[in-house]
């Protein structure tokens, strides 16, 4: 049964998990005054999330890192969660992710993450917190965005959008779920585009000759790599600030090489090394601290196909969610 929309819900946070904040698809346009895109980690994972619950790609969810929330929903709502396996419980009952949940009002607990380091939370309507330069998301490194620029804390309200109020007396779950790495091999190596510049080429192509270890440093604008060092010394020459973006592997005086991640800030002064293909990012967001990863190097038309591979079966998986939940 349902009745007119609601507009004046929202979300209590209960308990805030290690580092919680709203994303969504990023902000286009405001690099030129040093303002990076962010955005979810895994846009495909905030895309399928947002898709399972009725919502349109870019609205705003929360993105979970290393151990979720505690929520409190107001009303009923319909909710999914996608990306690292973790305990998922409403009032101590264990529900199953992946797919839409319909619960009535009372306590979501996320729990730690497994197999991975992030996941996505999306609710019907979308976070309705205040748009800031074109996006709902939050940039940390800014300090805004989201909620008040900031990770979430326990006592905040999250705003829900406008979503048809509909009875639910208790937790619904389909048998059916979503995959969205299902056929991928985890430990294939990632993909980078080596710099073509004659003084970094011969460093650049020996960044994937041995393996490299995720730093407990890492964040959401970068993943630091320990290992046998490069020789930052040779690679670096005489260097000037210059554009980096999302995947642009830059190598510091410690030859510890950095990927950057979607905060990204919007210029760097390293060598940069290459850039990490767009298909492949997204598995960058799920890399532990101690995690060994070891990177390939390829051209730009293998860039170029993988990326529409990506796209294709995006597509494919938005249909098949749409196909289910009679959503556009």
């Amino acid at each position: 049964m349902t009745s007119a929309p609601r507009q004046d819900d929202w979300i209590d946070v209960l308990a805030p998990g290690a580092l919680s904040c709203v994303q969504d698809l990023g902000r286009d346009g405001w690099r030129h005054l040093g303002v990076g895109r962010g955005g979810a980690l895994d846009p495909r994972c905030a895309i399928l999330a947002n898709a399972l619950v009725g919502n349109p790609p870019a609205a705003a969810v929360l993105e979970l890192a290393l151990h979720g929330p505690t929520l409190r929903l107001r009303a009923p709502a319909r909710v999914a969660l996608l990306g690292a396996a973790c305990e998922l419980r409403f009032d101590g009952q264990p529900l199953p992710a992946a797919r839409p949940l319909d619960l009535p009002a009372g306590t979501l607990s996320i729990g730690g993450m497994r197999s991975g380091v992030r996941a996505w939370l999306a609710v019907a309507g979308g976070l309705a917190v205040a748009p800031v330069l074109g996006s709902r998301g939050t940039d940390l490194r800014g300090g805004f965005g989201g909620l008040d620029g900031r990770a979430l804390r326990a006592g905040d309200r999250v705003p829900l959008g406008p979503r048809r109020a509909e009875r639910i007396d208790a937790p619904r779950a389909p048998g059916w779920w979503i995959d969205p790495d299902f056929g991928e091999d985890p430990h294939a190596p990632i993909r980078y585009v080596p710099t073509r510049a004659p003084a970094l080429s011969e460093t650049a192509l020996r960044f994937g000759d041995s393996g490299w270890k995720v730093e407990a440093a890492s964040n959401r604008q970068g993943l630091r790599l320990s290992g046998d060092a490069l020789d930052a010394g040779t690679a670096a020459g005489g260097r000037v600030s210059e554009p980096v973006a999302p995947g642009t592997i830059q190598l510091p005086a410690d030859g510890g090489p950095i990927v950057l991640l979607a905060d990204a800030q919007t210029v760097g002064g390293y060598p940069r090394l290459g850039h990490v293909i767009a298909a492949d990012l997204p598995r960058l967001a799920q890399a532990r601290p101690n995690t060994k990863l070891y990177f390939r190097a390829c051209d730009e038309n293998e860039a170029r196909a993988a990326r529409v591979a990506a796209a294709a079966e995006l597509a494919r998986l938005r249909w098949a969610i749409a196909d289910r939940v009679g959503a556009a």
